[in-house]
């Protein structure tokens, strides 16, 4: 199969350029007037020839999923959604979109969408060939959504949590940002006059043979480790790096790392609550677009990135398809907080479930805001109390042994 360029005009006279695989020359003149475009001119591209001909084989572009933002996806969604309500039909909506994302690398992602769906394959199917950008929660919901008749209405739904996924991401990475530029500066400091400065400073104080008082005696002592074995430390965190890094790809590494998280004091119930607000929030959004509990369960437990609850909704899953309801199992754990537990049955008795899930990750996710800003304003004072303790103890093992010098000279 060779790979085409052409160029043609759109519906509303625009001239595009493209890239599309073909049979032969008539084949791809087909398939393009198939997209509802007039061609003006085709040619084959040679081997190797242009850079868009590796594009449409994203396996072989390994670095492609991080330059393609989370943001972009949850814009492709809306305005896909956007267009299908406005009446136009499926193909002619990507096309829009491949104009519209003109020089975003989400582009070269679209465009083989749109030639698997103009193949005769669903979006669903085109869309899950591509696993990086869409993940199973989209796909499955975009086969609910086409199979009922309302993929606009799915679409506008996906761009609404991942925008509320993506907010909260930011949210907890804006807030962190300044405490951990503090420590990263913090200890950099430290580093720097505990290996250059202070042995500088403190081989004066040795050449006096004047006895040294306690503070100076540690900060030598620490300092001389740190400028003989520096090394050595740097190459034993990396070694425990890779080793804790390997231990996670485990699944007992795995499930005792999760479980330490929840156990964490002050943080556990932060993680606790990020969890469960994508646990409601995604299987509300799964239910609410027609996705039945069981095959919701499976997807959301991947979804809270958790082992423990992974188990724990495995476990819930197993017990509903034996004919329990949704509340007893998850009550069970003893991993989901009782308010919680209280609204799932309420939710259920009412037939109001998607609903209450809802309101459940709202309410973690504000929940969820509050605690992340509590805790910065806790860590801000903490981090500059114990700079100033590490500071205060520099400066006086330094000036300890300079007044005993000048009391000497008196």
């Amino acid at each position: 199969m060779g790979v085409y360029e052409y160029n043609a005009l759109n519906f509303k006279g625009k001239e595009i350029t493209g890239i599309i695989n073909a049979d032969s020359l008539l084949d791809a003149r087909q398939k393009i007037r198939g997209l509802e475009l007039h061609v003006s001119r085709v040619r084959e591209l040679e081997e190797g020839e242009g850079s868009e001909k590796k594009s449409l084989d994203l396996s072989s572009i390994k670095g492609l999923v991080s330059w393609i933002k989370p943001q972009e996806i949850s814009l492709f969604s809306r305005q896909l959604a956007t267009l299908l309500k406005a009446g136009l039909p499926l193909i002619m909506a990507l096309n829009a979109l491949i104009d519209q994302f003109e020089g975003s690398k989400i582009r070269k992602v679209i465009y083989q969408i749109r030639e698997k769906v103009n193949e005769g394959s669903s979006l669903a199917n085109a869309l899950s060939d591509h696993p990086r950008y869409f993940s199973d929660l989209y796909v499955s919901m975009v086969r609910a959504g086409e199979a009922s008749g309302a993929l606009d209405i799915v679409l506008e739904r996906l761009a609404e949590f991942s925008e509320k996924q993506n907010e909260l991401k930011n949210k907890i990475r804006a807030t962190l940002a300044y405490p951990v530029i503090m420590c990263v500066i913090g200890f950099a400091i430290l580093g720097f006059l505990f290996t250059y400065v202070i042995p500088k400073v403190t081989s004066i104080f040795e050449q006096t043979k004047q006895a040294l008082p306690l503070p100076t005696l540690l900060l030598i002592g620490i300092s001389s480790f740190l400028k003989k074995f520096w090394l050595v430390i740097v190459v034993a965190i990396i070694v425990a790096y890779v080793m804790i890094k390997r231990t996670l790809k485990t699944e007992k590494g795995r499930y005792f790392y999760d479980n330490l998280k929840l156990k964490l004091p002050i943080f556990g119930s932060l993680f606790q609550k990020i969890a469960i607000s994508r646990f409601a929030r995604t299987l509300g959004t799964l239910l609410n677009s027609g996705i039945p509990i069981l095959q919701s369960l499976d997807i959301v437990k991947t979804v809270v990135a958790n082992k423990v609850l992974h188990k724990a909704i495995e476990d819930a899953g197993q017990n509903i398809s034996e004919g329990a309801d949704i509340a007893t199992p998850l009550k069970k754990s003893k991993m989901f907080p009782p308010i919680v537990i209280h609204m799932v049955a309420t939710g259920e008795r009412s037939g109001q479930l998607e609903n209450m899930l809802l309101k459940v990750a709202e309410s973690y996710d504000s929940e969820t805001d509050s605690t992340i800003k509590a805790l910065t304003s806790l860590m801000e004072p903490i981090m500059i109390v114990l700079m100033g303790i590490a500071v205060g103890f520099v400066v006086i093992a330094i000036l300890l042994p300079i007044f005993d010098m000048t009391k000497g000279i008196r």
